[in-house]
């Protein structure tokens, strides 16, 4: 089944109920146009110019204070579309100043062509940086305009300077003639232009907004269509008619409406340092949530060092009013702790993690301390030796698990199997949880010192009764001690020493012991560097297993050379010990047979005492190679031999008459093995 996308989200202000509600408000004014429009004798006439004169400079007045605001914005934070927007605001109210002068008795004493056209003019030029302020640029296209954006707001300031003077200095141009008696005709089509790129960047800046809900988004949404709307009402060309006020009062809400989300965001955030930071590129909010995240990380790090006031720091960079500041402060000290918490909790689990089989005690300690350090601060840890417990120069004596406080550290018993084994100081901390966590800590140490001496212990006894791979999987799994077995194939390899009665009558017991130890001291590591596992020691004889229970490709190979590398050693021995003998008694030599084969593998014995060993025809034959091997030399099967390759250097025995078997067994002495 597919797995589904992730659901677009809808934000509160495009919720169906406020969509609606929101849309109804945008739709209203183009009713009332129409209404205004369809029935003249409502679309009445009112001229009041000095109410018009005043309101369009109170109008132009808050919307150069947004452009300013804006512009400080995009400056602050070098953004191209910020830019853009203050472009749309300073543009508008450029225009719409000059519409206010050329009210009638205000400058010219009647009506005339700039008077009806300069604002319908001012909207269009505003609708180029509309709908470039909405276009998702790109880094090279942002940098463009922001190295533009002297020359953009030089050659606006040039095309209002040039309106003014064209439409304002009487008998300069046709601009301050009276207006023509009929609506004029290119000022409709010149308009829909601008008409269409409002409506786009409305559309772009509202993609946006479901992307990246915001207030202030809204809100310019909002403005561009309602100068969309006002652009429409222009186009009536009805002077001081309602329908004439209508497209007046709609760029007034327009720029009010900004201002006023403006008003509230400030209001609610207590500063105007982001007020307009949501309306800017994606490349911004992301620079700008990386100096947040940058500062938030400063203020954590002044936090843990302890330093007072530390949002501060951060206040002068962001704007921050003291109560800002303060709750700063709150919550960088809360998060402090909350990461100092984390960073504590991980140390106890990798502390727990450092708790594996064969990690030397004083290992464990020196890499539990390491990583405890990095979250708690200077942790000691002293073992009790000659009976005290110390560290440095502080002696201390528990009474039970009772912690014990001396100055600015907390001391903890470390205990194994209940008796004392140490002591773990640890700096107190600021927080409630620093106490219980140090004693957890304490805790997970006392286990981990214990389970180490636990497996030394464990590793000494088994590794010195069994082979280590057979230890290794019964430490890991004790379950695989359970008697029972499983059908492998393996080599095995028995070996004994020839001679071994004679030497035995004739020299004292002692002697017996350590021969017999010099051998197997150096056959052992021949068999276990070979990945073999000794299974039985009998006397002067053992056996050992390839293939299991630990897994090897090339069993009957490695079987051969430890065979090999066994009588070598087993002749420098002999060698060695040549100059001791003071009599003619001759050590004995090893003679060793390999067969390869399937046997059947497992734990043998009963409930109480059971060992680890191997029976079948292939171990059977094995024994049997042996004891047809002359001292020093190494026989092997044929199943062996087919394994090993060509490469194996052997000498033939024939087919020879086993005891046990009906049918006769080929045998080869293996003399080399590449």
């Amino acid at each position: 089944m597919p797995t589904p996308g992730p659901t677009s989200y809808l934000p509160p202000a495009t919720q169906p109920v406020r969509g609606v509600v929101w849309g109804l408000h945008l739709v209203l004014p183009l009713l009332g146009l129409w209404l205004l429009l369809s029935q003249p004798h409502i679309n009445v006439s009112w001229q009041h110019n000095a109410s018009h004169f005043w309101m369009i400079i109170l109008v132009a007045g808050v919307n150069v204070v947004l452009g300013v605001m804006v512009s400080e914005a995009s400056r602050r934070r070098n953004d191209a579309r910020l830019f853009l927007v203050s472009m749309v605001f300073l543009s508008s109210a450029g225009f719409f100043f000059l519409h206010g002068l050329a009210t009638p008795k205000i400058i010219l004493p009647t009506g005339s062509l700039g008077f009806d056209v300069g604002q319908q003019v001012g909207l269009s030029i505003a609708a180029v940086f509309a709908f470039g302020s909405a276009l998702p640029l790109g880094e090279a296209a942002a940098k463009s305009v922001l190295g533009a954006q002297h020359f953009i707001r030089g050659g606006l300031v040039g095309i209002m300077v040039l309106w003014g003077v064209t439409s304002l200095v009487p008998g300069l141009t046709p601009l301050t003639e009276p207006p023509m008696v009929t609506p004029i005709d290119w000022l409709v089509w010149a308009s829909i232009p601008g008409l269409l790129l409002y409506g786009a960047a409305s559309v772009l800046m509202f993609r946006l907004h479901r992307r990246r809900p915001s207030a202030m988004l809204i809100s310019l949404i909002t403005a561009y269509a309602l100068l969309t709307e006002s652009m429409i009402a222009g186009m009536s060309q009805l002077n001081w008619h309602l329908s004439w006020w209508e497209w007046h009062l709609l760029l007034t809400f327009a720029f009010v409406f900004v201002a006023y989300s403006a008003y509230l965001q400030f209001r609610r955030e207590g500063s105007s340092a982001g007020l307009f930071d949501s309306v800017a590129l994606a490349a911004t909010v992301r620079r700008i949530q990386q100096d947040y995240d940058k500062a938030l990380e400063e203020l954590v790090e002044h936090v843990r060092r302890g330093e007072p006031l530390a949002a501060t720091r951060l206040s002068g960079k962001f704007r921050l009013n003291e109560g800002q500041a303060a709750v700063l402060d709150r919550a960088g000290e809360a998060l402090a702790n909350e990461r100092r918490l984390s960073e504590r909790l991980a140390a106890l689990v990798s502390v727990s993690a450092q708790t594996r089989v064969g990690l030397p005690e004083q290992e464990l300690l020196a890499s539990s301390l390491e990583r405890v350090r990095q979250a708690y601060g200077d942790v000691k840890i002293g073992l009790v030796a000659d009976g005290a417990t110390r560290i440095g120069s502080r002696d201390y004596r528990f009474d039970g698990d009772t912690p014990i406080r001396r100055d600015h550290l907390l001391a903890f018993p470390l205990t194994v199997k209940g008796r004392l084994a140490g002591v773990l100081e640890v700096p107190i901390g600021r927080t409630n949880q620093d106490e219980a966590l140090a004693a957890t800590l304490a805790g997970q140490l006392s286990i981990s010192l214990e389970n180490a001496r636990l497996y030394r212990e464990l590793h000494t006894l088994f590794h010195q009764y069994m082979s280590p791979d057979v230890a290794h999987a019964l430490l890991a799994d004790p379950g695989q001690a359970a008697l029972g077995g499983e059908l492998k194939e393996l080599s095995a390899l028995f070996a004994d020493l020839k001679g071994f009665t004679t030497f035995s009558e004739k020299v004292t017991p002692g002697e017996i012991v350590e021969m017999l130890n010099r051998y197997h001291t150096a056959a052992v590591p021949c068999i276990l560097n070979n990945g073999g596992t000794i299974v039985q020691f009998v006397g002067d004889a053992l056996l050992a297993l390839f293939n299991a229970p630990a897994l090897q490709a090339d069993h009957a190979r490695a079987a051969c050379r430890a065979a090999l590398d066994m009588q070598r050693a087993a002749a420098e021995v002999a060698e060695e010990m040549a100059w001791k003998r003071v009599d003619d008694v001759e050590w004995p030599t090893f003679r060793v047979g390999v067969n390869t084969g399937p046997a059947l593998v497992g734990n043998i014995g009963s409930p109480e005492l059971r060992g680890f060993n191997a029976m079948g025809d292939c171990v059977n034959v094995a024994a049997r190679l042996q004891g047809i091997a002359e001292p020093g030399t190494v026989v092997i099967g044929e199943t062996t031999l087919k394994q090993l390759g060509r490469d194996a250097t052997v000498r033939p025995l024939g087919r020879l008459n086993l005891k046990g078997k009906e049918e006769l067994v080929a045998a080869y002495v293996l003399t080399d093995l590449p």
